[in-house]
Parts: structure tokens; sequence; C-alpha cells
């Protein structure tokens, strides 16, 4: 299981009333039991077995977690489903190029939806890393366009 989603879960399970949450995926199982306050009991295994339970305090639990991600680029994601376009019309220079030095509010891309040409800006100053779409292509909601460090 994604070691961000497991974060999110264990914060989700400490701030709420929740006492027990199990999730089940391909991957594996996921069982966080909320103890006494301050405690959360996470067990992760495969479909196979399940561990005995660790006891740890919530706050370290978050911190461990938090230190096992890698070091991630920001990513740029689509604020709507479109067609994702580099430029401004076919022929024209892209916006960006991998390498380029950009500020927040320049404008990165277009993305058509239903006719309309949105200028997508992008929410943090640094160089572009990674271009994740290709010209033309269609576009969800949520989905990285960019990589931006």
């Amino acid at each position: 299981m994604d070691l961000r989603k497991l974060k999110t879960l264990i914060d989700l399970v400490s701030e709420s009333n929740v006492t027990e949450l199990e999730i089940t995926e391909a991957e594996g199982k996921v069982r966080i039991v909320k103890g006494n306050g301050a405690m959360v009991q996470a067990y992760a295994a495969p479909m196979a077995a399940m561990p005995a339970p660790v006891s740890v305090p919530v706050a370290a639990a978050t911190e461990a977690v938090s230190a096992l991600e890698p070091e991630v680029d920001h990513a740029v994601k689509s604020p709507m489903v479109g067609t994702f376009y580099r430029s401004a019309s076919p022929g024209a220079k892209p916006f960006v190029e991998v390498g380029d030095t950009i500020k927040q509010g320049e404008t990165l891309c277009i993305i058509e939806a239903m006719k309309i040409l949105n200028e997508i800006e992008s929410d943090k100053s640094g160089t572009v890393k990674k271009i994740l779409c290709d010209n033309g292509q269609a576009v969800e909601y949520g989905q990285p366009l960019y990589l931006i460090e």
C-alpha cells in the first residue's frame, strides 16, 4: 500500500471518532485501531496473513511514514477533464519546455473543455522537471501534467 495513503488513513482515524478502520486492496490489507486516545495500532499484511499488532503514538506513526516517503517533486495537476495542449496554436512554440524556470502564475498549457480553451497556470515557482502529457492527449481531473522542482 502507498505510504501516503497509509499516513492519510492514520491521520483520519486519529482525528475522528472512528475507533477502527480496515481496508482490503489487491496488494494487501490494512487495519488501523485507535486505542486509548493517543495510541494507534496498525496492521499491514499481504492477503495471506496478518502480523501481530504494533502500537505507536499517532505522532510517531505519522512521522515514521513521512520519513519513508521519497522526496517528490511538486506536480501541477489538471483542474478539469479535457484535451491537453502545450501551445496556444498548432504551429506555435510551447508555453514551457523541460528545464525552463517558471514563476507562480505563469501559463504552462491549455486544456480545452467543451470548446473552451482554459489556460493552466503554475501554482508554484521552480524548474520544469518533466512534462507528463503529450500534446492533444485527453486528461482527467487531478491528473498530473508537469513535475516542478
